[in-house]
């Protein structure tokens, strides 16, 4: 993570100092972007109960591909709604740290955040957002490693609603092209259901993910 960030703060560096002059944004405009992205979950779980005391689980992180869509309501403040999907593996811990990886899941979370633009006659334009969150979990499955430990299993995950927090920045490259920075906290919990035949284990987990991307954006 560390290491993307770098990269992230180098390339907005680098861009600064090539930038021409400012592409204004103001009431009405439409931005959309392209972000490649990292989702890097700040996960914590409880124990998969009440089969295995002692344990946890742990979420992976995931790259994908981001389309997102900013609507001017006035020269400062915008609304934006972001779309991704990413796929994330579970792994036990503690007493469950031999069966390794225990299911994994894909995850839809659209995104609604309310945006203040600091600058919006500049051609460096810092931003602040705050919203709302709404995840999808769907095609979760076990993996083979633990129907191999515990015999055939389904796996669902509830969805979840949260809040979501936002920074980032537009850099222009022409009158209409900019590059874009962008870092959230997205507040997710869910709970995980285990179905092994007439066994049911449950396990409740927060992700709550850092999602840091990079990418370029048109205004419309």
């Amino acid at each position: 993570m560390m290491r993307f960030e770098v990269m992230l703060a180098g390339a907005a560096m680098a861009v600064v100092a090539a930038t021409p002059a400012a592409a204004q944004i103001k009431a009405g405009d439409v931005l959309v972007r392209a972000r490649a992205i990292i989702v890097a979950p700040n996960e914590s779980s409880g124990a998969v109960t009440p089969s295995f005391p002692g344990s946890s689980v742990g979420v992976d992180n995931s790259f994908a591909p981001e389309v997102d869509f900013t609507w001017m309501a006035t020269d400062h403040i915008g609304a934006e709604l972001i779309l991704a999907t990413t796929k994330h593996n579970v792994t036990g811990r503690s007493t469950l740290a031999g069966v390794g990886k225990l299911a994994s899941t894909w995850v839809l979370p659209p995104t609604l955040t309310v945006q203040y633009h600091f600058a919006p006659q500049s051609h460096v334009r810092p931003y602040v957002g705050a919203g709302a969150n709404y995840t999808i979990f769907y095609s979760s499955k076990a993996s083979s490693e633990l129907v191999g430990a515990i015999g055939a299993t389904d796996v669902h995950l509830n969805d979840s609603f949260g809040y979501a927090l936002q920074t980032g920045i537009d850099v222009d490259i022409s009158k209409k092209v900019f590059v874009n920075l962008d870092v959230k906290y997205i507040s997710i919990r869910t709970t995980a259901r285990l179905n092994t035949g007439a066994a049911v284990n449950t396990v409740r987990v927060r992700l709550n993910p850092i999602v840091a991307g990079i990418g370029l954006g048109i205004r419309l």
